[in-house]
């Protein structure tokens, strides 16, 4: 591929954007706006009932944040007129047909005027219910797959996936396609098929209704099925699940002659330099590791030390993907051709647990976090927290975690039964959520961040994305402006003075 100017290259056009109030399509709005204003349009689809709710979203959620200060200060006083005359929020669902847009007229001057379409909706959570996963995730990509077919003059789909779409497979994953019926379970499970699963979760929606079960219990029952099914073909969660199925969706996607090009990034935390150092939204992955650490509530991690995590900053996945957008977009056409970037650091810039948690623990012995005040008290008290305690197994881990936590509270349950009546009663309920809760942790969060000695170990080629890396680096002011290398990133450094400090700012608060 042979990269001209980005900047001068999206001069002019007009692209548009889904899930336009998540965290990566915040990045990548700002981002075009700012280093190119002279975009034709901007098209954000917003999940709303209608036009006035959506741009109420947009000037709460998006243009009015925290992310768009810089572009806030360049522009001044014009800061509203510009984005009035670049942005138009929409309100639609790319769950539904047409994105759930229910202007006819607005329908067709989009598909009259977009030159790319990016798809950042995603249902993310790990375990979520199967009906509403399978709706984004995967009819999701469908119905944007079906609505860029109609756009006149489509350069490229850009489609934003995960990493993990190969799920627990051992050794080099390559940058490769995933096909549609391929499981991860070869023989031993049946061949995939989506609309077998949309018949499947048809079917078990009308069991719970006919059964009569509480809202509570048909939410436990479908996010049961969703982890339910994604174990049958190989996959670890419905997350990772249903993303693999809306790539097979794209893969099959037939009539057009746009290319359409896949980001896959791992681990995504805060922002490594723009629009400035820190910025994260919403507690991820491992952020949540750092929370309770730093509030004194957890000091054991069942990790392997050696074990690399794969993050990547949130900038960096929106460069590399901007640049491949433009890069592809301005090749010859090359009828229903998918390009796959792995956009990680494992193979260029690995990161061992071990550092990582010593990180957290020099950042909060330095900076501890406070705990609520007490009655009569304006501050709350420095939290203390002691030196992480590390299991290389998660074998080791739950032997520990079963002697110390499960069987004390076993042993009052009993007495409590025998003897106390309810004297124990809200001990032992606290304990028993708090049990549960970390086990479903455990069962969760293992096949992504690696807790504990895993089955299998791997790690992500990123070869195409080297070479879209070598492509920017010949014009090095560009290279400058759409960095993505994570060869440049000091990890104490970030997570010292960047992510930690970030998360306690914007996230934590």
């Amino acid at each position: 591929m042979e990269l001209n100017s980005v900047i001068e290259s999206l001069e002019n056009q007009s692209i548009l954007v889904t899930g336009a109030t998540g965290y990566l399509a915040k990045l990548f709005v700002e981002k075009l706006l700012r280093v190119q204003p002279n975009l034709k349009q901007l098209f954000l689809l917003i999940r709303a009932p209608n036009s006035a709710s959506a741009a109420q979203r947009f000037n709460n959620e998006v243009s009015g944040g925290e992310v768009f200060r810089v572009l806030r200060a360049k522009h001044g006083l014009r800061y509203g007129t510009f984005i009035s005359e670049k942005v138009t929020p929409i309100a639609g669902d790319i769950s539904l047909q047409n994105l759930g847009i229910n202007d006819a007229q607005l329908i067709n001057n989009i598909w009259k005027d977009v030159d790319f379409v990016a798809n950042f909706a995603a249902n993310t959570k790990f375990d979520e219910r199967y009906d509403d996963a399978i709706r984004t995730n995967t009819l999701g990509a469908r119905h944007v797959a079906e609505f860029s077919n109609k756009c006149e003059k489509l350069k490229l789909l850009l489609h934003i996936s995960t990493a993990y779409v190969w799920g627990e497979k051992s050794g080099l994953i390559l940058e490769n396609p995933l096909r549609m019926g391929e499981t991860l379970n070869g023989t031993k499970s049946p061949e995939l098929d989506i609309k077998v699963e949309m018949k499947l979760v048809l079917g078990r929606l009308n069991e719970l209704k006919a059964n009569q079960v509480s809202q509570k219990e048909e939410m436990i029952a479908m996010k049961e099925f969703g982890l339910e099914r994604a174990r049958l073909f190989g996959w670890p969660n419905t997350y990772v699940f249903t993303k693999a199925m809306g790539e097979m969706i794209l893969g099959e996607s037939k009539g057009h002659d746009h290319k359409v090009v896949i980001i896959r990034p791992p681990i995504i935390s805060s922002t490594l330099k723009e629009p400035f150092p820190g910025w994260m939204e919403g507690i991820r992955t491992i952020d949540s590791v750092f929370l309770a650490y730093g509030k004194g509530k957890s000091r054991c991690f069942p990790v392997n030390p050696q074990t690399v995590l794969d993050v990547i900053p949130g900038d960096m996945v929106v460069n590399a993907a901007i640049v491949a957008m433009v890069g592809h977009g301005n090749q010859p056409s090359n009828e229903n051709v998918r390009f796959i970037y792995h956009m990680g650091s494992s193979a260029r810039a690995p990161l061992l647990c071990s550092k990582l948690l010593h990180y957290a623990y020099n950042y909060f012995s330095k900076n501890p976090m406070k705990s609520p005040p007490s009655k009569g008290e304006t501050f709350g008290k420095p939290i203390k927290i002691p030196y992480p305690l590390i299991f290389p197994s998660v074998n080791c881990f739950l032997f520990f975690f079963y002697v110390t936590c499960v069987f004390p509270v076993k042993v009052l349950l009993m007495l409590n039964t025998l003897v106390f009546f309810d004297y124990f009663h809200d001990i032992c309920s606290n304990a028993e959520r708090t049990i549960k809760l970390v086990q479903r942790m455990i069962e969760l969060y293992t096949p992504c961040i690696f807790i504990g000695v895993v089955r299998v170990y791997f790690s992500f080629d990123d070869s195409n994305t080297e070479r879209l890396r070598m492509e920017v680096r010949l014009n090095e002011a560009e290279a400058n402006t759409f960095y993505f290398d994570p060869k440049c990133i000091n990890w104490e450094d970030y997570f010292m003075n960047i992510h930690i400090p970030g998360l306690v700012k914007y996230v934590f608060k």
